[in-house]
């Protein structure tokens, strides 16, 4: 080998950079590690709260730090901040945290676009649109066109009832033609879009999270965050999704809706409540009954809403009333919320307001901390239903504690807002009235005036809040309105003691499949054996070295790639050796046999590699999360196993040759192992083709007819891992959840104590509402198994010891489940494609492409038909998801692997034995890389077995597919894909002789 020095030293600075950004990782966990302790001795967990105190106190502590120098290297000197950033990030399935996609509402974009037109046609193609999206793989604004288009009639984009507004005068005429206006509303579409990502893009910044990533996901309004180490996943979520839409609005006071409420009740017994037979005397008019209710109102209503027969629509909801003279009208459970509203709301019932109050707009406040009960607000609203003052006048916002030592948020307006503001506190001021202040259709607070109109611009907002909660409000006007709602479509979410324990079973998983690996090594191939185990460890030093300096993010799927690695690397190194023993067989010197086997081995690693590259090239493009960590760990260690193989073992073993040492490249039990075999492989192609066949049949059959387990992933819904005190069954509980839920599945994972719930309850909707009442319902569902458990407990994910309750959950919408599967069948559909053309490139033959290809589809429908007949009964999750996408491709490119280093052989004896016929040609071929064929395999289903058993619950379906996958590439590398070759050629042989 040549540039021996060059290579060393290559190495050497390779190998002290990758430990050089090692180092990094390893102060920041120390620094880390402080600051838990820290928080621990100062707060007991005796003390109310005392996690999310923890939480803040560890914040602070790295707050306070952050410009510190903390860590010297030589003369460098870092500071807290600076290791932080260079430090290797680690995925939510190892820190916990959570990664969403939000969707923008482009439906609300349109809506004000369009001024909140009432027009007919407009409004039935936005909901054309919605039913269009659902199987659908276009934008909301694609199929709004599509919708409209259809059943516009004369109606045009351009009229003065659509997008001929006043906010869109100058760029909108109404001679414009509909394809010139649909250009336009695009780029405001655009537009928006880019705002919601700037406005959520300085959230997230301000929220002080470590390593977040946002990033717009093509023109569909979807945003993709990641928030690693997120322990408050309500805090983050409620973050995301807060539209921040500040109002300030005039507020009735409460006693002037006593009338109202009576009257409203009474129209309601006829329109909502069940007949009821009553012995008392029912009034006979409305103002009997008005005095009735006022009764009631101010009495103690507290009938539960749940009860079978319900009297008094309204008051049977009341759960107490403000104080006279304040803006509460009423108090009522915080799940009757949406009836109440829906109640005051209806035609019928706003008849019945005064002129003077008929534009009035109804609103609850924000509960109280641990309350259930929330007040019922009246607005004083106009026919716009647009308030005097909007949010787009807050200049800044601030935290701070009141004059009460309570947390609120101070804001500062510029002057147009600050002049309203002065008139609206005056009006307040002289009347005696309040003024609420409103976000989000939430009324936080509503204060009266007591001193005065309020002069420059000056306002803050109370609301019981706890210090977190005034924080994040002012962060989201800071960082102003979203310019529609952001509802996640998307999510994944994982408490931090679930990602401790996938680290743990990553350690474990991966130090037990390295040591077996290196033991194998020496085993097999002697010293040479021990030389390759240097090189492999180099590898991985340098593999880590990569990820950290790229800033990219190690996950446990990734964990799998770095293991799936040092398979490959030994894949490398057996290659080398089983053709260094070869040229020993045949009588050459040891140095001579040694520079041979090199060269030779060298034309079927980078083939095997490349192959395998490509997949995981197609894997990096089409997945996300995980699975992109996965192919990037996957890509990396290609290249550092090629460089340890070809350069670091070379020079290892040329060192060792050049000083007189003596090696076998084997041992005294391996050294005659697979010698002069010998086996005709095409003579019993027919028996293979059969079995094969068989096993097809019966996999198409069972995809047919018991289908797969597809996962949320693909067909949409919730998922939720919870963990119980003791054993639970999973059919008990499904049937359980089936009853509350209409249908749901529980399967067991890992432990029989720890289960997987999947339900389509609700799965078109993606609200934060429903979010919360699906949990819930969930809690109420399973409480009986929960051992005393509170429902604050069971979602709480801050615990990083937490051992019962809600661990991970998991959304998806029908719509990007759909976008997802047609992502995956791509990537299959585009890794085939590839390998086809790049192995007709390498080997100049159709036949030896055809010849892969099938037995890539040969192994791809066997993986998948096991999958098919074993789910039902396999006691691990056995869900189709990205995650088994991945390892489709994974199991494409080994295969491929396989078949390549076969077809190289028999391209060389081609060359090399031109007397040979073909059938001898191919079967010396298979023959001779048996024993490279067998050693790669085993070792490699050695490595897996270690992740499988080992390396937790979430990947054990993943492992198991790869296992499967390894095991039959191996079979078709032998007894299918070179058959088939042989057999097409053979084939166009025979016609050309005819």
């Amino acid at each position: 080998m040549q540039n021996k020095g060059l290579v060393k030293l290559f190495a050497i600075l390779f190998g002290l950079v990758s430990l050089y950004q090692l180092s990094f990782t390893f102060k920041a966990k120390q620094i880390e590690n402080q600051a838990e302790e820290t928080a621990i001795s100062k707060i007991p967990d005796t003390e109310d709260d005392y996690r999310s105190k923890r939480s803040m106190e560890e914040a602070s502590y790295l707050e306070a730090i952050a410009t510190d120098t903390v860590f010297n290297i030589g003369i460098a000197k870092f500071t807290y901040n600076e290791v932080k950033q260079k430090a290797m990030n680690l995925g939510l399935d190892l820190k916990g945290g959570i990664n969403v996609i939000l969707q923008v509402s482009v439906k609300d974009i349109l809506k004000g676009l369009a001024n909140n037109t009432k027009d007919p046609v407009f409004n039935k193609a936005l909901d054309d649109a919605s039913e269009l999206q659902k199987d659908s793989q276009n934008t909301y604004l694609e199929d709004f066109f599509v919708a409209f288009d259809k059943i516009k009639g004369d109606t045009k984009l351009a009229s003065p009832d659509i997008f001929y507004t006043k906010a869109l005068d100058g760029e909108i005429n109404g001679n414009m033609a509909d394809e010139e206006v649909k250009g336009i509303i695009e780029t405001k579409i655009d537009e928006s879009i880019v705002s919601a990502f700037e406005v959520l893009r300085k959230r997230i910044d301000e929220f002080g999270v470590t390593s977040p990533n946002i990033q717009r996901l093509g023109s569909s309004g979807r945003i993709l965050v990641e928030l690693p180490g997120v322990k408050d996943i309500e805090r983050a979520t409620s973050l995301l999704q807060s539209t921040a839409q500040l109002e300030f609005w005039d507020a009735y006071k409460g006693e002037q809706f006593f009338n109202f409420l009576g009257q409203a009740n009474e129209v309601l017994k006829d329109v909502v409540a069940p007949k009821t037979e009553t012995a008392e005397q029912e009034p006979n008019d409305v103002e009997d009954a008005t005095d009735s209710a006022i009764d009631d109102l101010l009495g103690d209503a507290t009938t539960d809403s749940t009860e079978v027969a319900t009297v008094n629509p309204i008051f049977d909801l009341i759960k107490g009333q403000g104080y006279q003279g304040g803006p509460v009208i009423a108090r009522f459970a915080i799940k009757d919320k949406e009836t109440v509203l829906k109640y005051l709301n209806m035609p019928q019932v706003r008849a019945l307001l005064p002129a003077e109050m008929r534009y009035a707009k109804f609103a609850f406040g924000k509960p109280k901390k641990n309350s259930e009960i929330v007040d019922l607000y009246a607005l004083i609203g106009n026919r716009d239903n647009t308030p005097e003052l909007s949010g787009a006048v807050v200049t800044d916002a601030r935290n701070q504690f009141g004059p009460t030592g309570k947390s609120e948020v101070s804001m500062q307006m510029n002057a147009k807002g600050a002049k309203i503001w002065e008139e609206m506190t005056g009006k307040a001021y002289s009347q005696g009235s309040q003024i609420a202040i409103v976000l989000d259709d939430v009324v936080y607070s509503a204060p009266g005036v007591t001193t005065g109109p309020i002069a420059g611009g000056s306002s803050s907002i109370s609301g019981d809040f706890t210090l977190n909660e005034a924080i994040d409000l002012a962060n989201v006007l800071r960082a102003g309105k979203l310019p529609a709602s952001a509802d996640i479509i998307s999510s994944t979410v994982v408490g931090p003691s679930l990602g401790q324990e996938a680290i743990d079973s990553g350690k474990m998983s991966f130090m037990i499949a390295l040591a077996l690996v290196l033991i194998w090594m020496v085993f097999y191939y002697g010293k040479a054996g021990a030389f390759a185990d240097v090189a492999m460890l180099l590898n991985i030093l340098l593999i880590f070295g990569i990820l950290s300096g790229l800033g990219a993010v190690l996950t446990l799927p990734g964990i799998a790639g770095i293991v799936l690695t040092i398979g490959m690397s030994v894949d490398a190194n057996v290659l080398i050796f089983e053709r260094i023993r070869e040229e020993l067989t045949k009588g050459k010197g040891q140095k001579e046999a040694i520079k041979d086997g090199f060269s030779n081995a060298l034309s079927s690693i980078l083939d095997a590699n490349i192959t395998t590259g490509l997949t995981a090239l197609i894997l990096f493009v089409f997945g996300t999360g995980p699975i992109k960590g996965f192919a990037t760990t996957l890509l990396i260690g290609i290249m550092t196993s090629l460089f340890t193989a070809i350069f670091i073992t070379r020079l290892l073993v040329d060192w060792y040759a050049n000083k007189g040492g003596k090696l076998d490249f084997s041992t005294a039990i391996t050294k005659n192992l697979f010698r002069n075999i010998n086996i005709e492989f095409l003579s019993k192609r027919k028996i293979a083709y059969i079995i094969s066949g068989v096993f097809i049949v019966l996999s198409l059959g069972s995809l047919f007819t018991n289908g797969l387990d597809q996962g949320v992933d693909f067909v949409g819904g919730r998922t939720y891992q919870v963990r119980f005190a003791q054993d639970v069954s999973a059919s008990e509980i499904s049937a359980t959840l089936a009853d509350a839920f209409g249908s749901a599945d529980a399967k067991t994972v890992g432990d029989a104590n720890q289960l997987k719930i999947t339900t389509k309850y609700k799965v078109n909707e993606a609200s934060a509402e429903v979010d919360e009442e699906i949990r819930l319902k969930l809690y109420n569902t399973l409480q009986s198994h929960l051992s005393g458990v509170s429902y604050e407990d069971f979602i709480d994910l801050n615990d990083v010891n937490k051992q019962v309750g809600l661990m991970e959950s998991f959304k998806v919408s029908p719509t990007i489940a759909d976008d997802i599967k047609q992502a995956s069948f791509w990537a299959i559909l585009g890794s085939l494609i590839v390998v086809f053309l790049y192995i007709l490139f390498r080997f100049k033959k159709w036949q030896y492409s055809l010849g892969a290809v099938v037995a890539v589809f040969h192994d791809v429908v066997i993986v998948l038909g096991v999958f098919s007949l074993t789910y039902r009964f396999m006691p691990f999750s056995m869900e189709i998801d990205q995650a088994f996408i991945a390892a489709i491709l994974t199991v494409i490119g080994y295969s491929l692997n396989d078949t390549v280093v076969v077809f190289d052989r028999i391209r060389e004896f081609f060359n090399e034995h031109t007397s040979w016929n073909f059938e001898k040609v191919v079967n010396v071929s298979l023959s001779s890389t048996l024993s490279r064929t067998l050693n790669t395999s085993l070792t490699t289903l050695v490595v897996l077995l270690a992740i499988f058993i080992f390396g937790g619950d979430s990947i054990r379906g993943f492992m198991f597919a790869l296992i499967v996958g390894v095991v039959v590439g191996t079979y078709s590398s032998l007894f299918i894909a070179t058959p088939i070759m042989y057999d097409s050629v053979k084939k166009l042989e025979d016609k050309k002789k005819s």
